[in-house]
């Protein structure tokens, strides 16, 4: 799936943009009541007609497998709304049609088919083969659940038109529900892979329940449910299910639309200036899937730079205004007592404040912090993608774990990720030349890659805290030699001297601190130590594929860089919002 190509809807002014559509993935039975069915239409048309109207800057995007019954109706009222639809299979086409029973669903499959942006064929799970899944049995049963898994990892809002009884049918609605909320598939996961992250706040849990009969012998819904019923279904301790869209899941949507309205508004700066992972001559030999990542990637990298840019100049400027003030006070008390010594200081304590509210009111760092964030872990994922790096768990993909235990608001960012690795996270690339593109460019030596980048940065970061050490080693002894020479000197020359080397001892330890402030503001000594390890990581990570011909191994030890380098990338983002413009910087400095 190209987003640059294919996001039609989100297309503002006549210019294509880098928004990010909503994902509603569709789950439910096959075997639906005709009497229900109306009703069943008017509520899903009711419910994406919501989503388009609340979220105009992104649009909607509805994926599913076309399967009979609730599948298909999904699929029809998308269309005639104008939603496009994505159709991921199970199984090869030729194979998964001969699940219709009726020469009409086959029919009704092949004209959705034709409409469909993008149709995904899902790989072999593990000891599958063309024969063995040609046949009804496990192994077939085993790629709907590989089906029910990528559904959920990829949307942000699982639509189930459900009779709201759990069952052991491998792979089935009541299976897919259960895995999208305890990240747990009987038959298909390991008991123990959800243990985790069924205590966080995990933002992936969103159901939006339409209730249903099923055409058959006790098809009646589960007791307390009655049919045609509608409700937002998550793991709120509170309230599971609620009649509108929980708290947590609406901020994780209105962070990624703020994404989204950021992205169309600078969109032809972005499409002019953002820095490619990808270059025109990777595309020959590598997936199109990575062009999707590399599209948002562009978007992330560009914004981050722009809102690190006003954020440095929020910074630089308060600090400067700071040391104005302090400037003002020491003139105004020990050399004029003169009135316009105080209007200056307001006045530059009032531009301070207004520079600082105006970045919390425009959100500058926070949005930096979170794009930056957001392009570091779509540079991963990238990468891992062109090399053929696997998480390491056939149900989890690279968004999964990545700020999992984190600020639930920073579920936005997996958001994201999971619909840029859809077309990647639905093959089993393992090329070798996409590997040795991840080890040219983002291993890479000590000019360039990530290993280049920590060692340049690294240096850069620990020469400027070189410097802030040595200014304020400068005026600790200057300060320790005057108190020397004052005690040697004579009264009648401590008495001329006093005064103005007392002001110059005070403006020279407010350029220390006003410089050690900023220098804690952009957590200079924490960057060296990350900046130190991360070269670190990538320098054995280095050494250890040279030193191996084997693909598999050198993939082993990407996948592990990978996700040291998302563990770093949660632990930047932490360190920083504790010094973020909202908790008061210009207060801070003027104490």
């Amino acid at each position: 799936m190209d987003l640059a190509q294919t996001q039609s809807h989100t297309i503002v002014g006549g210019q294509a943009g880098f928004a990010v559509p909503l994902i509603v993935a569709v789950t439910g039975h096959r075997d639906l009541v005709a009497e229900e069915i109306p009703v069943i239409r008017e509520r899903v048309s009711t419910f994406l007609t919501t989503l388009l109207n609340e979220y105009p800057d992104r649009g909607v995007s509805v994926m599913s497998p076309l399967a009979e019954g609730a599948d298909q109706l999904v699929a029809e009222e998308a269309l005639r709304l104008g939603v496009p639809l994505i159709v991921p299979l199970p199984m090869t086409r030729n194979l998964y049609v001969k699940d219709f029973e009726s020469i009409k669903a086959r029919e009704q499959f092949d004209f959705l088919c034709a409409r469909a942006a993008e149709i995904y064929e899902l790989p072999m799970t593990p000891g599958n083969t063309i024969e063995s899944i040609g046949k009804y049995g496990e192994a077939r049963d085993q790629q709907y659940a590989q089906l029910g898994v990528f559904l959920c990892a990829h949307c942000h809002i699982l639509l189930a038109i459900w009779d709201g009884k759990d069952n052991d049918k491998l792979g089935g609605t009541g299976q897919v529900v259960r895995f999208h909320h305890d990240d747990v598939m009987p038959g298909f996961t390991a008991e123990s892979t959800g243990s985790g992250l069924i205590l966080a706040n995990d933002e992936s849990d969103l159901v939006y329940h339409i209730v249903c009969s099923r055409d058959r012998e006790d098809g009646q819904p589960e007791e307390s449910l009655q049919p045609g019923e509608s409700w937002w279904f998550s793991l709120d301790e509170h309230e599971p299910r609620s009649r509108n869209l929980p708290e947590r899941h609406r901020r994780v949507f209105q962070f990624t639309s703020e994404f989204s309205k950021d992205a169309l508004k600078y969109a032809e700066a972005i499409r002019d200036g953002a820095w490619p992972l990808l270059q025109k001559t990777d595309h020959a030999i590598l997936p199109a899937g990575l062009r999707d990542i590399d599209h948002i990637f562009r978007a992330a990298d560009w914004l981050a730079i722009h809102f690190q840019k006003r954020t440095m100049f929020a910074l630089q400027g308060t600090h400067v205004l700071a040391l104005m003030m302090g400037l003002m006070y020491v003139a105004y008390s020990d050399i004029f007592a003169e009135r316009y010594f105080l209007y200056a200081f307001l006045t530059f304590f009032v531009l301070a404040t207004a520079i600082h509210i105006i970045g919390n009111r425009f959100s500058w760092h926070r949005k930096y912090l979170d794009y930056r964030t957001l392009a570091e872990g779509l540079r991963v994922q990238l990468y891992w993608a062109a090399a053929g790096v696997s998480s390491g768990n056939r149900s989890k993909y690279t968004h999964d774990n990545f700020l999992q235990t984190q600020d639930p608001d920073l579920g936005w960012i997996r958001n994201v990720m999971r619909v840029a690795g859809t077309e990647c996270d639905a093959s089993d690339y393992r090329e070798a030349a996409g590997l040795e593109f991840a080890l040219r460019e983002w291993l890479g030596d000590q000019d360039s890659g990530q290993l280049g980048y920590y060692r340049r940065k690294g240096h850069e970061r620990l020469q400027r805290f070189r410097r802030t050490e040595r200014m304020a080693q400068f005026a600790f002894w200057i300060g320790f030699a005057v108190i020397a020479l004052f005690i040697i000197m004579s009264t009648e020359v401590e008495d001329v001297l006093r005064d103005p080397v007392v002001i110059l001892m005070g403006i020279m330890l407010l350029l220390v601190a006003i410089r050690q402030s900023y220098g804690f503001s952009v957590a200079d000594a924490e960057l060296i130590k990350q900046y130190k390890f991360m070269y670190g990581i990538f320098s054995k990570a280095r050494k250890r594929i040279d030193a191996t011909d084997k693909d598999d191994e050198k993939r082993r030890i990407l996948r592990i860089l990978g996700e040291a380098a998302l563990g770093e990338h949660t632990q930047w983002i932490l360190m920083h919002r504790e010094r973020s413009l909202e908790q008061g910087e210009i207060f801070r400095m003027s104490s």
